[in-house]
């Protein structure tokens, strides 16, 4: 794992980073900014920009609220008196199966692929050298035979989410002789506790539904998942920053490790062990659901990148339930905590 000062040595001196606000972002932003990088931040603020407050006098903090679907927001958000940004950070999007449905598919094609197309090309407008997607691994669908799915495994969308970030993938990857070098980080469910925590996540819904109501109703309880913690997913994001083009340049990744392949039953076992007098019920689903029994192989990014999780799913219960039980997040079931209302576990 390469010190900070390595880091700081290899990273951009400006990144740019689309949907900053959110789960992701707001915690990227702080760490950008703790190793010393520049870092402007374009958000809709769907979920309120509270997440930001900590950065705002940070004097390498830039915001501007905007919509990225709009044609020159991006060109329009970089400040005349810093450098232009050396790279993008793309996260803005529908995030989730839920929220996707919610929205149609009108709406969400808008967003996840159409706003993906302006942001590359205001990039290249602007000299970026890098951008980063956040693309999912429900891009997989399921695994064939039960193994785990690498990046050169068959795409089997099962949600429009999936659809939407397959073809911005698409669409990246197509571009990838031009000045600007794509790179996709295919995520695995995330977990744990940031700025803007979301809790329509299996691992944190899971707490937050234990602690509060003393029960679980779980869905397709044998089905497999890969999960990664925040902060863990973060680091990724600092290492694709920070490689050589010719290791990243077109390349796609999946960001998680083998420990963090669980099903929704080893889950809640750890749920249990902190809540034991939790009520558990199980469903068969029945409608028409994100039916995504999958687990992932991680060994390309450990390989190119050295990248290594030092979170464990147990640490995430034990994080999101000490947060809860603490009140470090007032009215942990309010909207703004979740991407969709429509929530299956």
């Amino acid at each position: 794992m390469m010190s900070d000062l390595d880091l700081q040595t290899k990273l951009p001196q400006h990144v740019l980073v689309t949907g900053g606000a959110g789960y992701i972002g707001s915690l990227l932003t702080g760490e950008l900014l703790r190793l010393g990088t520049r870092v402007t931040v374009v958000d809709e603020l769907l979920f309120g920009g509270e997440s930001l407050l900590a950065y705002l006098q940070h004097p390498n903090f830039h915001f501007v609220k905007g919509n990225v679907w709009e044609p020159r927001t991006v060109r329009n958000a970089v400040r005349e008196d810093w450098p232009k940004p050396e790279a993008v950070i793309h996260l803005a999007a529908i995030v989730g199966f839920p929220a996707c449905q919610a929205v149609g598919r009108q709406v969400a094609w808008r967003y996840n692929v159409e706003a993906t197309q302006r942001v590359y090309e205001q990039a290249v407008a602007l000299g970026v050298k890098r951008m980063i997607l956040a693309s999912s691994y429900s891009n997989y669908g399921l695994s064939p035979d039960g193994k785990p799915v690498t990046e050169n495994s068959p795409l089997n969308p099962q949600s429009l989410y999936a659809e939407t970030k397959i073809a911005a993938e698409r669409y990246l990857l197509g571009q990838k002789d031009e000045s600007c070098a794509p790179l996709l980080f295919r995520l695995a469910t995330l977990y744990g506790i940031s700025p803007r925590t979301r809790f329509d996540l299996i691992i944190n819904q899971f707490v937050l539904e234990a602690y509060t109501k003393r029960e679980l109703l779980i869905y397709q309880r044998g089905y497999s998942r890969s999960f990664v913690h925040i902060r863990d997913t973060i680091n990724a994001f600092i290492l694709g920053l920070s490689a050589a083009d010719e290791t990243v340049r077109g390349q796609v990744f999946n960001v998680g490790s083998a420990p963090g392949n669980h099903t929704k039953d080893v889950i809640v076992s750890f749920v249990l062990k902190r809540l034991p007098e939790t009520v558990v019920q199980y469903k068969d689903m029945t409608f028409g659901g994100d039916m995504r029994d999958i687990t992932a192989s991680f060994e390309k990014i450990q390989r190119e990148l050295g990248f290594s999780t030092r979170y464990t799913a147990e640490d995430g219960v034990r994080e999101v339930l000490h947060a809860i039980r603490a009140g470090l997040i007032s009215n942990p079931q309010d909207h703004r905590y979740r991407n969709a209302q429509f929530i299956v576990q």
